[in-house]
């Protein structure tokens, strides 16, 4: 079928081709002129105007910028490009998963090597042990379901703990405990029975306060909506049922609660922690936590200082060195304390920078199996601390780390060996079961 086609198209092109010629023919010879029947008349050559007009028409053509045609090779290059430069992104990605990897092994290295891996809290309701960002959370969930057991209190820890303005609670308190007042003193009047939640004193300074009204409602009053003189609709308002003689002692009760509540804060966990001895004592490795700069920026700042410290040594007061270490201190929310004691082991707590040094004294008692015993702490540099000293740590320069020595009272020790005694121990067994080698 292909050929018949091929046939057809070889006979029509002979048949169109024009007559023929012999071989004999003068090839030379000019083929004939086909003169025009239509009488059209010659075009005339175009005016000198004209000419100028098209070769400035030519000429801003030829400056025009013209498309480029894309060949067979330009689409290959283009291909390629685009193929090399996948693979070089493709090899980009590759590098920077590899560099995210080597950064989380720093990472996990970096925590293996902290002298403790962290700040830890300790929540009063439940005992469980949190972290920084898990604490607020928690306790408010804690207090929630307090309300179970006792409304009236969990509604007082949320109105000293949820409320973060001091003076608001305070007010919202006051004006709570006269409602109180003013009922236990006119038992069976309603007016100081009813309160109108409409009312301008509690709407700006008891509503907005988290807790009241759910304490409102714990010591008795009931949501009830009544009609007002003047309206026509009905408002909302907590009335309290009257109360018989019992019941207005009770209120009492529940009102000294309220003025005596305290925000319900996580305590830090000092993770009292027992090390043998170790040449390693004074190393401090620390979390980010303890510092209230980033990492990034304490690493600029300790920079900055030390290039610094060369220039400004001979100009600076002692009164300019002693601000400037204040304002170092601040910049540390916590310390990690090891002490030393007589036997070489190593007793390590978390301390709050602000923390007194009774606190510190107290710590170490608590460690102690004799802590009844006195004793005294020498921190670096020679300075013999009191128990009775009500310095923070940070002013005795006792952050973001330090190494105390932990001696016991010379006389009393004298007096109890004169006496026949033995020599006091130390730790408690339950950190010696625990105790670790310092890396």
């Amino acid at each position: 079928m292909k050929k018949f086609f091929e046939d057809i198209k070889k006979d029509m092109k002979f048949k169109t081709a024009g007559p023929g010629k012999k071989l004999t023919d003068d090839g030379s010879t000019k083929s004939q002129v086909v003169q025009r029947s239509d009488g059209a008349k010659p075009r005339h050559a175009p005016t000198e105007g004209a000419q100028r007009a098209g070769a400035a028409a030519l000429a801003r053509i030829e400056h025009q910028p013209r498309p480029k045609v894309l060949t067979s090779h330009d689409a290959i290059r283009n291909q390629v490009k685009r193929e090399l430069e996948a693979e070089a992104a493709a090899a980009l990605a590759d590098k920077e998963n590899a560099t995210v990897a080597e950064g989380s092994k720093v990472l996990v290295k970096d925590l293996a090597c902290l002298s403790v891996s962290g700040v830890y809290f300790t929540c009063p309701l439940t005992g469980a042990t949190l972290t920084k960002s898990e604490r607020e959370v928690h306790i408010k969930e804690a207090i929630f379901m307090r309300f179970e057991e006792d409304a009236v209190e969990a509604s007082v820890m949320m109105i000293h703990t949820f409320n973060k303005d001091r003076e608001k609670v305070k007010v919202a308190v006051d004006i709570i405990s006269k409602y109180i007042e003013n009922i236990c003193k006119n038992p069976t009047e309603e007016k100081y029975r009813k309160i109108k939640l409409s009312n301008k004193v509690f709407q700006d300074k008891v509503r907005p306060v988290e807790g009241s009204r759910e304490f409102l409602q714990a010591t008795g009053f009931e949501s009830i909506m009544l009609p007002v003189e003047g309206q026509e609709q009905e408002e909302e308002f907590l009335l309290l049922p009257e109360q018989n003689a019992d019941a207005l002692e009770l209120m009492k009760e529940r009102r000294d609660r309220l003025q005596r509540g305290e925000p319900v804060r996580a305590q830090l966990d000092r993770q009292p922690q027992a090390f043998r001895p170790s040449p390693n004592a004074t190393r401090f490795e620390l979390p980010p936590e303890f510092y209230n700069l980033t990492a990034e920026e304490l690493r600029k700042e300790q920079q900055q200082r030390s290039e610094l410290l060369e220039k400004n040594a001979m100009l600076r007061t002692k009164a300019m060195r002693e601000k400037e270490e204040q304002r170092e201190r601040r910049k540390y929310n916590y310390t990690l304390l090891r002490i030393r004691l007589p036997d070489g082991n190593l007793l390590q707590g978390t301390f709050y920078a602000w923390d007194r040094v009774p606190v510190l004294f107290g710590f170490i008692r608590e460690c102690l199996v004799d802590g009844w015993q006195p004793f005294e702490l020498i921190a670096p540099g020679g300075q013999k601390l009191q128990e009775t000293e009500e310095a923070a740590l940070a002013e005795c320069n006792l952050v973001p780390g330090a190494l105390l020595t932990f001696s016991w009272d010379a006389a009393v020790q004298a007096d109890i060996a004169a006496a026949g005694g033995k020599s006091p121990a130390l730790l408690k067994p339950e950190l010696l079961e625990t105790i670790l080698t310092l890396s």
